[in-house]
């Protein structure tokens, strides 16, 4: 099978004139970077002066959320009549932020309060039956989950006969049946009128605390958690619009002027600049570093490192996760290799369709990983499955276009238990019922794929001249950040350029070549596009390009270079 993407593109629809002007004027910004707004759904002055200047006071009322006033009333009775509190979070960077955050929270506000976060292995996601009987035996009287508990219903149950209060904030989709906790807030939760949806658990969290803040009168002490809130809405992939948006916007100034400890010893010992964290950095450098205690061992340590007040102490901490994650990239390549060996093998005698590899040995911790690469590398959805305690477990993701939760849910009766999101999912299977299993999923993504979603798309925001890109047109870019799903970073097409001199491969099959038009000249690069340049050789002096923009900080001088997505 072919890996060698070919791609469609969609240019966005051109906004009314009218509008165009009008904002164009009002915001003394050029009218292509106006149709990339209108088109963003900014379409009047107002909107845009929150979309580029976001502030803590645009946030909603926490108040919306059902359930809150129980949640607070609940919480402050545990901090006033001292009882123990336990936070209890999930392995992920989600899970691990939104447990850092609401422990130092509960603490400053005078709580007794401890945290934990379950090892993936033994008991793996959500509330567990030994956390539960962890928690009782350290005499914890209310448990607040962070990332999990919307599914937790026999949990919870259990709890309760212990004598353990249940608090849950969470943002995955909710089940038919709810868990008897003494609050629950999600937004997703039926009849919640919370009008933004598209929280990470962390973003609940920052909410729970804001709710608490609003009570105690003190609202101005939460902005310091919000670091925690920007790196688990990023690593998360959720919407970066409306309150996630502002989040990751503020987050990412904190990060950057005002770094917490553990977060500044994490940036250093990933080699990366405090000053210059965007979003990238986060999902490419961070994240990952801090999700391999997790899937490698216990990350309770990813925690440790983000609460920490000592500097000192954070080196060391670091120093772990940066141990773990280069463990984690060496079985990652390991189970990769392994698996696209038997994709290979498996399209040859069954032709195109669904990816469900399973062996029995493969580690825990990468399978979701190595269905990202899968999905990446073949463009089908995947499900990679290991063996633990008898059960095939494992994680599913998919392409755009395809949703994988509603493709396991046709097919729910195949499998043990599953639940997650869109396009990224956790699943179990009956050993013997793996194949029952393929074969029932592959019917159901084959029914959901059409020959356009099997062509991946991109999207071009506009199309303009190179003539446009002044220093001016770039800074205003640049306002545009932080860039994720649904606020990506702008994506333009240029028409009938000419390649300059002569185009090299360098690093790993990486493009790099000069383009000009009418006197205007422009450094590309495209990574991964080796395989281009002999269509670059051929339409030397007439091509259409697709490219966002980058700046390179090259020996501390900033360049800028179209970063090239695809050429016609």
């Amino acid at each position: 099978m072919t890996t060698k993407k070919e791609y469609r593109w969609t240019v966005a629809p051109v906004p009314a004139a009218d509008l165009v002007k009008q904002l164009s004027d009002e915001l003394t910004i050029s009218a292509s970077l106006v149709s990339v707004l209108i088109n963003r759904g900014i379409d009047t002055f107002d909107k845009a002066k929150k979309y580029f200047r976001p502030s803590l006071d645009q946030l909603h009322d926490p108040f919306l959320m059902d359930g809150m006033h129980i949640a607070v009333d609940r919480l402050l009775r545990a901090r006033n009549d001292k009882e123990k509190i336990l936070v209890y979070g999930d392995y992920d960077v989600d899970g691990t932020n939104g447990a850092g955050l609401l422990y130092l929270y509960f603490k400053e506000i005078g709580c007794d309060v401890t945290y934990y976060i379950p090892d993936r292995l033994t008991e793996g996601y959500g509330i567990s039956q030994s956390g539960i009987e962890f928690a009782k035996k350290v005499g914890v009287t209310l448990l607040v989950s962070i990332d999990c508990g919307i599914t937790a219903l026999g949990q919870v149950e259990y709890a309760n006969q212990l004598g353990i209060n249940v608090l849950i904030c969470d943002h995955h989709e909710p089940t038919e049946e709810l868990p008897n906790a003494i609050a629950i807030l999600d937004a997703l939760k039926p009849n919640c009128r919370y009008p933004f949806k598209s929280l990470c658990g962390t973003g609940v969290g920052f909410k729970f605390i804001q709710a608490i803040a609003r009570t105690l009168g003190h609202e101005e002490l939460i902005e310091k958690y919000i670091d925690f809130v920007a790196l688990a809405t990023t690593a998360d992939i959720v919407p970066l619009v409306d309150e996630n948006r502002i989040f990751v916007r503020l987050g990412l100034d904190r990060i950057n002027s005002n770094t917490r400890p553990g977060i500044r010893a994490l940036l250093e010992s990933a080699g990366l600049k405090i000053g210059a964290i965007a979003t990238g950095q986060i999902v490419f450098a961070m994240a990952p570093r801090i999700n391999a205690v997790g899937r490698l061992g216990d990350a309770k340590r990813a925690v440790e490192l983000l609460v920490s007040d000592s500097y000192n102490d954070s080196i060391a901490f670091a120093q772990v996760l940066e141990q773990e994650n280069l463990k984690r990239r060496k079985i990652d390549e390991g189970v990769f290799i392994e698996a696209q060996a038997l994709v290979e093998e498996y399209f040859k005698k069954n032709g195109d369709g669904a990816i469900v590899m399973h062996q029995e040995q493969w580690h825990p911790g990468v399978v979701g990983i190595v269905a990202s690469r899968m999905v990446e590398k073949y463009y089908r959805p995947a499900v990679m499955l290991t063996t633990l305690e008898g059960v095939a477990k494992g994680s599913a993701r998919s392409i755009a276009g395809v949703n994988i939760h509603q493709a396991l849910k046709m097919v729910e009766d195949k499998l043990l238990q599953f639940g997650g999101h869109k396009y990224a999912a956790g699943l179990s299977v009956d050993l013997d019922r793996v194949d029952e299993f393929r074969k029932a999923f592959n019917a159901v993504i084959k029914s959901m794929l059409t020959e356009d979603l099997l062509t991946p798309v991109i999207h071009i925001d506009t199309e303009i001249d190179l003539a446009e890109l002044t220093p001016k047109y770039l800074r205003i870019l640049k306002q545009f950040a932080p860039f994720g799903p649904q606020n990506m970073r702008p994506t333009f097409l240029v028409k009938g350029v000419q390649v300059v001199g002569v185009s090299r491969i360098v690093g790993k099959d990486h493009l790099r070549f000069k383009i000009k038009k009418v006197g205007v000249t422009f450094d590309c690069i495209g990574f991964g596009l080796g395989h281009l340049q002999t269509k670059l050789k051929e339409k030397a002096n007439n091509l259409d390009v697709v490219f966002s923009i980058d700046e390179n900080d090259f020996t501390g001088v900033n360049l800028t270079q179209l970063k090239i997505k695809d050429l016609k």
